[in-house]
């Protein structure tokens, strides 16, 4: 067993550690962290990791956990993604209180020290396009090429930076620089840039500015500002800390945050690449950002998914410094796991079959006594109507089944769920040959599912009154991608056909019409199902969260 895993059991990771020592050798006092999201999209289960290491840590240590809004770039953010946000962390259990701050709260302060570097000598203003400075700025063997603006004067990029922000120039005409050094091994210190002019509307600051921070200067500075003690971030930013660093240094912030990186969540049979989430929405593979086969935040919540089994989830994974990919048979794990425990039992048919009961009392029914939770006995009981005509599952009978089928068909007996034994005489087809009603007996003294001569049978079905139950619409989603390694470059080709099944003329209890359960529920036999948004009083519509057992991988290698 690694030390990392001993670490991931107990509860512990390095961040942690690093946390525990700098409070008892009296470095901090309090632990201030933050979960920073650009609004420019919805969250997704990648960002649940963050969330719940920044708020879970400022919880255990008696701190406090911003959440922050870099939002630097109005071409892309909308009110919608901060909005969705906010919700989607507060419906995965975690609340920041009074602190919530956006970027844009601090851009009188950035651009006034923004100046205050070009007085230094330490920015400029640059005319080259974005063409140019990508072109000048080298490689990773190769020193980039000093801009030919990088030694005008104070005055003149103070003039210039100035009539920038007063909106004199057009989109990509100039752009401010950090002047730190061109041949520098880490290309983030050659120079980036610092400010570009963007004539967008804002959604906070609507049209005040004409020039906005990149996010690598607005980041660091926004942290110093509110106090942040440990700015925790993945490990693609491992890179951008020296800058992070230099201006902190440069600059009058008032404290000086430190920058720990980890290792960023990658899950099979799934893409969380925020250009490849957008393409999804935008080119109409999926139905919107909460589809229930996004790996978003809203979309697994719609699809049932509780958020406990999400918080588990990033528990066992843990924590990491070396990036690597999770199985994600591990996250459907966690979400059987919740689900058994905590989902309420009901019975549905998905693809229904008739049965008619011949020695059943016509126009006469009775009510049958069925468990809510099998584990549970607070859960308590309901009640089902049992009647002459019934649904059964078309899958549930085969006219001429192989050795070990056990279930509905010619001469066979069978246990429904907390009812009779019924056996099946005679299989009813239409013109086409295909079984459209069961001609079948029960024997009376089985009520319950016990037969008090002792005889057993292999096999119980569940059920529901033909009268009584419900039409209901049953979505059956299945992953999104039918490679465990999709090509984000060339991701639809990747795409799962078989992703979503829709069954329209289902069954369910009339219990789930009656009451608004916004929760999962187990249907028996089936996997588990939670009401989706689209349901109306005229129509039931249900969403597959996850089967019963994993199914999809033989699915696959089945072709």
């Amino acid at each position: 067993m690694t030390t990392e895993t001993v670490a991931r059991e107990a509860g512990r990771d390095f961040i942690r550690d690093i946390v525990q020592a700098d409070l008892d050798s009296g470095q901090h006092k309090t632990i201030v962290t933050r979960f920073p999201p650009e609004p420019n999209g919805y969250l997704h289960i990648g960002h649940a990791k963050s969330i719940a290491l920044n708020f879970g840590i400022a919880e255990e240590f008696s701190g406090r956990c911003h959440l922050r809004f870099d939002d630097t770039n109005p071409t892309r953010e909308e009110q919608e993604y901060i909005d969705s946000i906010q919700a989607d962390v507060r419906w995965l259990g975690f609340d920041w209180g009074n602190n919530l701050f956006f970027a844009s709260d601090y851009f009188e302060r950035l651009y006034e020290w923004a100046e205050g570097l070009i007085l230094n000598g330490l920015a400029y203003v640059d005319d080259q396009s974005q063409d140019e400075i990508r072109a000048s700025r080298g490689t990773l063997t190769e020193p980039g090429q000093n801009s030919p603006f990088r030694d005008r004067s104070v005055e003149e990029n103070l003039d210039l930076f100035r009539r920038m922000k007063a909106g004199e120039f057009p989109n990509g005409a100039r752009v401010l620089r950090a002047k730190i050094d061109m041949s520098a091994g880490n290309i983030n210190l050659r120079d980036p840039v610092l400010y570009r002019i963007l004539h967008a509307h804002h959604p906070r600051t609507g049209d005040t500015w004409s020039i906005y921070p990149s996010y690598d200067y607005a980041h660091g500075q926004s942290d110093a500002i509110e106090g942040i003690t440990h700015s925790i971030c993945t490990l693609e930013f491992e890179d951008h800390r020296p800058l992070y660093d230099w201006f902190l240094d440069k600059l009058p912030v008032p404290s000086h945050p430190h920058q720990y990186e980890f290792a960023r969540l990658n899950l099979t049979y799934t893409l969380l690449s925020k250009r490849v989430l957008t393409r999804l929405v935008q080119d109409g593979h999926v139905s919107g950002w909460d589809d229930p086969r996004m790996p978003t935040i809203a979309g697994l919540k719609r699809r049932g998914v509780p958020p406990a089994a999400i918080r588990e989830f990033v528990r066992r994974i843990g924590v990491a410094k070396a990036n690597s990919v999770v199985d994600v048979g591990m996250l459907e794990f966690c979400i059987r796991e919740e689900l058994n425990r905590t989902a309420p039992r009901r019975m549905a048919v998905l693809r229904p079959l008739k049965v008619v009961i011949e020695n059943y009392p016509e126009r006469q029914s009775e009510e049958i006594e069925a468990i809510n939770h099998p584990d549970d006995p607070a859960a308590g009981t309901r009640k089902i109507a049992f009647g002459r005509e019934l649904f059964v599952e078309q899958d549930d009978f085969m006219e001429n089944p192989p050795k070990k089928f056990f279930r509905l068909s010619p001469g066979s007996e069978v246990r429904l769920r907390y009812a009779y034994f019924i056996k099946c005489r005679e299989a009813v087809k239409n013109a086409a040959g295909e079984v459209v009603e069961l001609r079948c007996t029960y024997d009376p003294a089985t009520r319950g599912g016990n037969a008090p001569d002792g005889r057993k049978v292999k096999a119980t079905l569940h059920w529901l009154p033909a009268a009584q139950s419900k039409v209901a619409e049953i979505r059956v989603y299945n992953q999104l991608f039918a490679s465990p390694s999709p090509d984000a470059g060339n991701f639809a080709a990747d795409l799962n056909p078989q992703s979503l099944e829709v069954l329209k003329d289902a069954r369910v209890e009339p219990s789930l019409a009656e009451s608004n359960f916004d929760t999962a529920v187990q249907f028996e036999r089936q996997g588990y199902f939670v009401r989706d948004p689209d349901s109306t009083a005229d129509g039931l519509v249900f969403n597959r969260t996850i089967g019963l057992r994993d199914s999809f991988a033989k699915e696959v290698a089945k072709g």
